[in-house]
């Protein structure tokens, strides 16, 4: 059975809710899976500026933490990041970064990886996202399971590189048919090639 860690930074909730939806998946696809919430390293200030993240900040306060063991552990790893100007939050960014001792050893090679990120507009940063996260793990020596077009309903979510959703002006708009599909792919692709790499 393969080990799914699902780790992510989600500032008012929707790289949470991909999240969420990816472990479900995971579980379905028999994975053991992980669901893994980075620190945030924004000021109090900042935070409380914005309604929708200070909300969102005070309901996943205590949810469990990523470590480096999660990964260690993990078969394969989906990471998620809301887009910072075509790039990974930095709350991401600091946890790879803190990940030296383990890539030196050689702990972070040989596993499935793939990601997922959100935007307010379309063609938002979103491709950009997900290929600045994929610098990282070509270094880790892992294999990028991107989804391609390896199913037709990837023609609706229109994301190659993995899956992304356009929150709106409000950012708030709801997950749809086309981001759940997807990311389901997605979680059972990265399963499903995880297991054969263990084979």
């Amino acid at each position: 059975m393969a080990k799914l860690a699902v780790i992510y930074y989600s500032a008012t909730g929707t790289i949470h809710a991909m999240a969420q939806r990816l472990a479900e998946a995971g579980e379905k696809a028999g994975a053991e899976v992980r669901l893994r919430q980075v620190p945030e390293l924004a000021p109090a200030e900042a935070i409380a500026s914005n309604a929708a993240w200070s909300q969102h900040f005070d309901a996943t306060k205590n949810e469990a933490k990523a470590t480096a063991d999660d990964l260690i552990w993990a078969d394969a790893v989906l990471f998620g990041s809301p887009t910072r100007f075509g790039n990974i939050a930095s709350q991401l960014k600091q946890f790879l970064d803190t990940l030296g001792p383990q890539w030196a050893q050689g702990l972070l090679a040989d596993k499935v990886y793939a990601g997922f990120t959100a935007t307010m507009t379309a063609h938002g940063g979103q491709e950009s996202t997900l290929l600045a996260l994929y610098n990282t793990i070509h270094h880790f020596g892992g294999v990028v399971v991107a989804p391609g077009y390896t199913d037709p309903l990837k023609f609706a979510d229109g994301n190659p590189y993995g899956v992304s959703h356009v929150t709106g002006g409000g950012n708030d708009a709801p997950l749809g048919d086309a981001q759940l599909n997807a990311l389901d792919h997605m979680a059972q692709r990265v399963v499903k090639i995880a297991n054969k790499l263990a084979a």
